[in-house]
């Protein structure tokens, strides 16, 4: 029997079965089978999956398997939104440092994923979601040439141009004589501090950028925003405390990006999140944000269609996301109040790469719980 139909057939470990795809080279690990069984809600079931299976979500992001820069979804086919026929299936998203909320490029790829499996154990109920993807002319699978389209969450901006003082502790040589930064603050499915490129002291903006002296930058920026009070003030989510943290710092420049034909402008983002990682793709909830930021200074009107570039996305003239703003809600706030909200739709294309079965033999230390380079002693 061929090596590896005899490891995918040994019932001494418990395989994890996935599809690895990539949104503009930014990957997603879809784990489809095998994960450790959770229950409750999505949020509680998360909170299982970081209390008790950690080192499941290190196994799947970490080496040997995966590498810093991995990302990964689990599906979760039984959620309350399920059970309440509002949904028909849910996602834990995972990264290297630990669970997100919400993430646009993954959710493009898991778009083309759902339309394409027909397992059972996925879809318990059968198959609806906020998320468009077309199709080949016969139905029978997605149509990798076409874009897929989501809707956000309600997305809104918490902050507008804070003034934050940089303390000497934490600068770093590019500011210059500079004691302070501007930035925005705003939600798309998580909390992200949007700050110019030259406002970090980055002369040249995102053109030819150093990614060196950016992470350096940004590794000294996170912990110091996360401490702050004027920052802490502006991530509390009206909704749940548990979505209440600065997930991301985003670096854009407004000036830079490249521009298909159908949108009115461009511009280009860098956004680090988790431990340093960088996304390659132009960060779909980040859009989100964006947008709804755009639209509170009064620059985005609703319907207007503008492109989200990275750096990956500037230089192969591919893998661009596009988003417009396609309509106004509100939330409620802490104190009663409602905050204006705005549904942002996003699109953009992923690409299958591979299928994997992960398992962990007897005796294997290293790679049982997964591990990164900087971390071994």
């Amino acid at each position: 029997m061929d090596l590896a139909q005899t490891l995918k057939n040994d019932t001494s470990t418990q395989p994890i079965r996935c599809i690895d795809m990539h949104t503009t080279g930014e990957p997603t690990r879809i784990v489809y089978s095998g994960f450790p069984s959770l229950s409750g809600t999505l949020l509680e079931q998360r909170d299982q999956a970081i209390r008790k299976y950690d080192h499941v979500r290190r196994r799947l992001m970490l080496e040997p398997r995966g590498h810093d820069g991995m990302y990964g979804a689990i599906i979760r086919p039984e959620t309350e939104l399920v059970r309440s026929g509002e949904a028909h299936v849910g996602v834990l998203f995972i990264h290297n440092e630990g669970f997100s909320t919400m993430c646009g490029h993954a959710t493009i790829a898991l778009g083309r994923f759902l339309v394409d499996t027909h397992d059972l154990a996925v879809f318990l109920n059968g198959k609806r979601w906020k998320v468009m993807v077309p199709v080949t002319p016969d139905a029978r699978k997605s149509d990798a040439s076409r874009p897929v389209t989501f809707l956000s969450t309600p997305a809104f901006a918490s902050a507008i141009q804070l003034k934050v003082p940089i303390p000497s502790e934490v600068r770093w040589p590019e500011l210059g004589e500079k004691n302070s930064i501007c930035l925005d603050v705003s939600y798309g499915g998580a909390f992200y501090a949007i700050v110019n490129a030259d406002d970090l002291g980055l002369t040249n903006g995102l053109k030819d950028v150093d990614l060196d002296v950016a992470t350096r930058c940004v590794q000294k920026l996170k912990p110091y925003l996360e401490s702050r009070p004027e920052i802490k003030s502006a991530i509390q989510h009206p909704e749940d405390e548990r979505l209440s943290f600065l997930y991301s710092v985003m670096i854009v420049d407004p000036n830079r990006g490249y521009k298909p034909d159908n949108v009115a402008g461009a511009e280009t983002g860098l956004c680090y999140f988790a431990e340093n990682q960088i996304d390659r793709s132009p960060t779909g909830s980040c859009v989100t944000a964006r947008m709804a930021l755009a639209y509170a200074k009064g620059l985005r009107p609703v319907g207007q269609r503008w492109a989200y570039n990275s750096i990956v996305s500037n230089h192969f003239g591919a893998g661009t996301f596009s988003a417009e703003i396609v309509g106004k809600t509100t939330i409620d706030g802490p104190d009663g109040s409602s905050i204006e909200s705005v549904v942002v739709q996003v699109e953009g294309q992923a690409f299958y790469t591979g299928t994997s079965t992960f398992l962990v033999e007897d005796g294997d230390a290293m790679s049982s719980s997964g591990f990164t380079m900087n971390i071994v002693t």
